[in-house]
């Protein structure tokens, strides 16, 4: 009787230099494992769900999704929890080495790429998987086992799909934090909300018509054309069975579904609104909350051109505080610690604050230098001091910059991020300040 033969282990090789991808790909095919390829990080959560790898070999520094990020959805999500991760990097500094770690990998190996050093480390894992069972514990080059602690079950998860505002840019000089305008979701267990409808939400609807029909509730912060221009082209609006329900605030000119009918007019887009096959129902969001399962969604006005609004979403004892659109102390120019002894100049902004204040995670903007605030009044964004104020006077832990202007490429927003830090020390914030990009996922227990 012929011996049945076992089925080779499949090895995802995450990768963004190609040459260094294929040579991990020949080394490990050459070993008998069935390999594939991904050269950024969005692409490695592709075809970790397509390609069903036992086990992923992965740089950090990647494109679209940093490594560490896709490390962490992979273990996050309780489908793919299992799946092995090796980091191969050139990055060894021991910080990151140890966050690799903590986040879940299996192993770091060093670049230059040594192939039988990678080898041994696959060879490594499967062995210990093998015995095991299941692989469940991190291990270091000197062999010390890391526990590796369970997923928290109910865990909030916000990601942030576009971050640009105005108009969609692509190009080396976007390359880091992206060029899609305004999309976010927040998710927990099933239950989604979805806040703006930019361009990011293109990727999203793939996203979503994979895992089939559901309801979705998308809530728009305002009808500007960087916070629905992504509508048109958001697949589970196109396919029976999705039930679309969008809100928006009252004081608008035309109502909700005017306004996105006209936007699908003949004259602009080759498909109508009746062409669209999901059940789409327009709501106007009226005083309290609205409650999506286990997610509670307030809003509130801000100060910008037009009936405009950010949101704060309730999940369980954490809360995600979502505002692109606001342009804070109107027309100040002065020393932000100034503003803040002023109770006249911030009594009109009392309202705002109190909503944005404490929330574990706030993604909001700081869109102009001050200099070029002077010559944008009224074009309803803020300065980087006066948003790094807002801050303050919110007593925000972690603040994560959104709605970058289209003309700063990567440079000039690590610039202006550095400018704020700077700004905030002077004003005694102590937040962690950070921007944010395409893709950017956080996870609240």
């Amino acid at each position: 009787m012929a011996m049945l033969k076992s089925t080779p282990k499949r090895v995802l090789v995450t990768e963004d230099v190609e040459s260094i991808a294929f040579l991990m790909k020949r080394v490990l095919e050459k070993a008998g494992f069935q390999t594939d390829v991904a050269f950024d990080g969005e692409q490695c959560l592709e075809k970790v769900a397509s390609f069903k790898p036992d086990l992923v070999v992965m740089d950090i520094m990647m494109p679209r999704i940093h490594g560490l990020a896709a490390l962490r959805r992979i273990k996050a999500d309780p489908a793919t929890s299992a799946i092995g991760v090796i980091i191969c990097t050139a990055k060894t500094y021991k910080p990151d080495e140890e966050q690799a770690l903590t986040d879940g990998a299996f192993a770091v190996v060093a670049k230059p790429l040594k192939p039988e050093e990678l080898l041994a480390k696959v060879r490594e894992y499967f062995q210990l998987a093998s015995a095991e069972g299941k692989v469940v514990v991190s291990q270091t080059e000197t062999g010390t086992v890391a526990y590796m602690p369970p997923t928290a079950a109910g865990e909030a998860r916000v990601r942030i799909w576009g971050t640009r505002g105005s108009i969609p840019v692509s190009g080396n000089r976007y390359a880091r934090y992206g060029g899609n305008t305004s999309c976010a979701t927040i998710e927990r267990g099933d239950d989604l909300v979805i806040l703006d409808a930019g361009s990011g939400i293109r990727d999203l609807g793939f996203e979503l018509a994979r895992k089939g029909p559901s309801r979705i509730h998308l809530f728009i912060g305002h009808t500007h054309w960087d916070h629905i221009q992504g509508f048109p082209f958001f697949v589970p609006a196109f396919i029976p069975g999705f039930e679309i329900v969008l809100y928006a605030a009252p004081g608008f000119g035309k109502d909700l579904e005017s306004i996105f009918r006209g936007q699908l007019d003949s004259d602009y887009f080759p498909v109508q609104l009746e062409d669209m096959r999901a059940k789409l129902e327009f709501k106007q969001l009226t005083e309290g909350p609205v409650n999506v399962g286990g997610l509670k969604v307030h809003w509130e006005f801000t100060q910008h051109p037009g009936a405009t609004l950010g949101f704060k979403v309730e999940t369980g004892d954490k809360s995600i505080c979502y505002i692109t659109d606001n342009e804070f102390l109107k027309g100040y120019l002065g020393h932000p610690l100034a503003a803040e002894a002023d109770e006249a100049a911030l009594a009109p902004y009392r309202k705002l604050i109190d909503f944005v204040s404490g929330s574990d995670i706030f993604f909001g903007e700081a869109q102009y230098t001050n200099k070029e605030y002077a010559d944008k009044i009224g074009w309803g964004h803020s300065s980087l001091s006066n948003a790094c104020l807002l801050a303050k006077l919110c007593k925000l832990r972690d603040w994560v910059i959104v709605h970058h202007d289209p003309q700063n490429g990567d440079e000039t927003l690590e610039e202006n991020l550095n400018q704020v830090r700077r700004i905030a020390t002077e004003i005694g914030y102590k937040g962690q300040i950070r921007l944010g990009y395409d893709g950017i996922t956080e996870y609240l227990g």
